[in-house]
């Protein structure tokens, strides 16, 4: 077997030296593999409870607080499970833990129609639903894009991202639609037949774990020049570092705490502001309909700002990025704080939306430019749980700001003045050195 293997890599390094490559560049059609899974993940799981917390908690008379917790417990299995499944990705590859978590998501989903007690809704959703975005979705599937993208990478992340925004738009309104036709048992077996679809069959079908593996290179070669001309690729190449890090080695490189300490403040930020930014907006008079649309269009930004800097991260260094986006949400979360018309609403919504929108982008993709492609799963894998800790802990620390001042000023305040903070941090980000 290992004979087997040693030809296989040097049949592979004389197809490289050659300039020959098997057949036509695969990594586009596993991008679209790994949106498709994105896309599927996040429209029938991750946006997917709200819409059907409403017509569970009237069948069984359950109150919003407790199904909330199931949530909860989603997000947090999600996040703290995040090194280990980085572990799995290096050991088995990303393809096997997409396509077999997800098939364990969808039996959760399955589970879902059968719920008649509470905890029956934490087992499968919470915990079930929980390994699957933990092992599926984001340390995996952009584990994939690092493998197969290098100088196009910030394109592709751009793209993968801007599907889970679609779905966003998609499948809630969907949702709804089916659980007013055939109820929401009903509806939570048809979603997880479409989740087996588009995260299990049609991304398996697509998505190979590297490049290396069909005897091609990252980014192809000379026959996509076309995209360097379209997305104004320039001629001088984007930081990327020569050399592979290890997971110890990463650990010990400032600038890898810095990425940590930047994104904690952009989870910490939209985390309290889809949160609370309804309420808040609804206390300054604005109707029910006006402040949820307010979140929407934020969300629905963000899609500009995921493909704009997917674009922009091929030309220019991701710290300059960083900052400019980090300077978009601190001036949005401003505009919210003095939100007296409608005109810096809608003012909070687009640069909110546009900066949070880039900033999802920046994260995998400079990590993957500043530490390389071998260990990216299990460096990734080591900041998802501080990160997410920092998103659980704003929500709660706005609810004690407001139930003791009556205002959303204090947490408002300090969301914007950690946001003003990070622009200049990101300015002194620099990539690390050996």
């Amino acid at each position: 077997m290992v004979d087997i293997k040693e030809n296989r890599r040097d049949s592979e390094l004389r197809a490289f030296a050659s300039g020959q490559q098997h057949d036509k560049f695969h990594g586009w059609l596993t991008l679209v593999g790994v949106m498709l899974a994105y896309g599927g993940i996040c429209g029938s799981v991750t946006y997917a409870y709200g819409v059907f917390l409403p017509s569970m908690s009237e069948t069984f008379g359950w109150s919003r607080s407790s199904l909330s917790g199931p949530y909860t417990l989603f997000v947090v299995i999600g996040g703290i499970l995040s090194p280990l499944a980085g572990f799995t990705i290096a050991r088995f590859g990303a393809r096997k833990n997409i396509i077999f978590c997800n098939i364990f998501a969808a039996l959760g989903l399955l589970g879902m129609s059968r719920v008649d007690e509470l905890w029956h809704v934490y087992l499968f959703f919470g915990f079930m639903g929980g390994l699957g975005i933990a092992f599926a979705e984001y340390l995996p599937l952009t584990t994939i894009i690092n493998n197969w993208f290098v100088r196009r990478r910030s394109f592709a992340m751009g793209l993968l991202f801007t599907s889970g925004g679609i779905a966003g738009f998609v499948f809630p309104p969907l949702i709804g639609w089916l659980i007013s036709c055939v109820g929401w048992r009903v509806s939570w077996i048809l979603l997880a037949f479409v989740h087996v679809l588009l995260a299990v069959i049609l991304a398996g079908a697509f998505i190979r774990n590297t490049p290396e593996e069909l005897g091609q290179i990252p980014d192809g070669s000379a026959e996509n020049i076309w995209l360097d001309r379209l997305t104004f690729l320039s001629t001088k190449q984007v930081y990327s570092t020569p050399v592979d890090w290890t997971l110890g080695e990463a650990l010990r490189a400032p600038a890898l705490w810095m990425l940590i300490v930047l994104f904690s403040v952009i989870l910490f930020v939209l985390m309290l502001l889809t949160t609370h930014q309804v309420a808040y907006l609804q206390d300054l008079n604005y109707s029910p309909i006006t402040a949820a649309s307010a979140l929407g269009l934020m969300l629905g930004v963000s899609i500009i700002g995921r493909i704009v800097c997917g674009i922009l991260g091929m030309r220019f260094e991701g710290r300059y990025l960083v900052a400019i986006f980090f300077a978009c949400m601190c001036l949005g979360v401003l505009s919210l704080m003095n939100a007296r018309g409608i005109v810096f609403v809608y003012l909070y919504s687009i640069l909110t939306g546009i900066g949070f929108g880039g900033i999802i982008v920046l994260l995998p993709n400079m990590i993957g430019a500043y530490f390389g492609r071998t260990h990216y799963p299990r460096i990734s894998g080591w900041t998802i749980p501080v990160v997410t800790l920092a998103g659980a802990v704003s929500p709660v620390m706005a609810g004690f700001f407001y139930d003791a001042t009556g205002t959303y000023l204090m947490p408002f305040g300090i969301s914007a003045a950690l946001l003003f903070v990070c622009v200049f941090a990101a300015l002194r980000l620099r990539p690390p050195v050996k």
